[in-house]
């Protein structure tokens, strides 16, 4: 028996639902969200390239494409193609996950305005001092202005029901 047979019968095989153990996890779950994708996009007959990243902890999927099809009007599309590769990575793993979808640049050119939008109301509370309430977001957008807000030393909150859960921002108690 040579050394490469031993080293194979040595290594378990896979199960089915789970990780090799010598692959990332979030690797494993960009890979699954990208092969998802782009049987979507040859299903659909849409143009993309598909970039795959790990940044703080989550695996990040981006559609690289000129046509803002699989966006939507305020990113509905785009959000739900995100559930629906979460939902892969899922069904293919057994464990939820926390993946980011981008298409055409859409979540990066919110998150720009955004903090224009959360700026603007930190220096509103800042001279006023009284809370600013922001228009309804998704969680995403809520979560970066959250973020804006702590960084200014202010509180913030989300109030409201989904779709029109927003974020009020105000002077830290």
């Amino acid at each position: 028996m040579d050394t490469e047979q031993r080293v194979a019968e040595a290594e378990p095989e896979p199960v089915a639902g789970e990780e090799p153990t010598n692959v990332d996890p979030l690797d494993n779950e960009g890979d699954i969200a990208a092969d998802y994708l782009e049987e979507l996009l040859e299903i659909a007959d849409l143009d993309g390239d598909i970039d795959i990243y790990t940044e703080a902890d989550r695996a990040h999927v981006s559609i690289v494409t000129d046509s803002e099809v699989l966006v939507g009007r305020g990113g509905e599309v785009l959000d739900a193609l995100q559930e629906l590769a979460r939902l892969a990575v899922m069904t293919e793993t057994g464990r939820r996950s926390r993946l980011m979808l981008d298409v055409a640049g859409y979540r990066e050119k919110r998150k720009v305005e955004l903090q224009g939008l959360a700026t603007e109301a930190i220096v509103e509370v800042q001279q006023t001092g009284e809370p600013v309430r922001l228009a309804p977001m998704n969680p995403f957008e809520r979560k970066i202005v959250h973020d804006i807000a702590a960084s200014a030393g202010l509180a913030s909150e989300s109030e409201g029901v989904e779709p029109n859960r927003r974020v009020v921002i105000s002077k830290a108690e």
